[in-house]
């Protein structure tokens, strides 16, 4: 009986991984991974954010709406739950998406603004700020890569045959992706010349 039981246990286990039952749970793992670096950076770029607007506003307060945009953009992150549910949403990761490409928006003028403003550029303090979220941004770029890499290969697998009667038959369904439109946009990271602009000659 016990080799009986050991054979019907090889074999439905050897059935598994020719239907792909074990690729899409391996998949799938390395999908929820993938997304807890994505969450963790994008959240060490929100938390960079109250420090970067006190900094502008000390040299630049009479720049009120892009100080304000960027803190109700950063509000607006903060509100959305990114758990791992989000990835079997495809308008929960919408608005997830849309969310950090405003706050993205957001900082992007920000910065713009600080051109004007010499001595802000010069600030140690807001030098350091800069150069943390210039490095937050690549890594951001670097973890959402791996993220779109990994739900383009489960993607894959789960409309391939014979995968794609397991997925059915256990519910798994395809994974949304960020969209490509603004990828290039992204996988910049922002710049700061911190040269102070040359005074005017009189």
């Amino acid at each position: 009986m016990r080799k009986i039981l050991t054979v019907l246990a090889a074999l439905a286990s050897l059935s598994l991984t020719n239907c792909g039952y074990n690729a899409i749970q391996s998949e799938d793992e390395q999908i929820k991974g993938n997304w807890s670096e994505v969450v963790n950076q994008y959240q060490r770029r929100a938390d960079l954010v109250p420090n970067l607007v006190n900094s502008v506003k000390g040299f630049a307060q009479q720049e009120k709406d892009v100080l304000l945009g960027v803190t109700n953009a950063r509000a607006k992150v903060g509100s959305i739950q990114a758990t791992p549910e989000v990835l079997n949403d495809p308008a929960a990761f919408q608005k997830f998406q849309a969310a950090q490409g405003e706050l993205s928006g957001a900082l992007s003028r920000l910065l713009v603004v600080t051109e004007n403003y010499p001595q802000l550029k010069s600030d140690a303090l807001f030098k350091d700020l800069m150069s943390q979220l210039e490095g937050t941004e690549n890594r951001i770029t670097v973890a959402r890569n791996r993220y779109i890499k990994a739900v383009q290969e489960y993607n894959v697998t789960i409309r391939s045959f014979p995968s794609n009667l397991t997925a059915m038959m256990f519910g798994y369904k395809e994974k949304p992706n960020f969209s490509v439109d603004n990828e290039k946009e992204i996988s910049t990271a922002p710049k700061v010349d911190f040269n102070p602009a040359p005074a005017p000659s009189k």
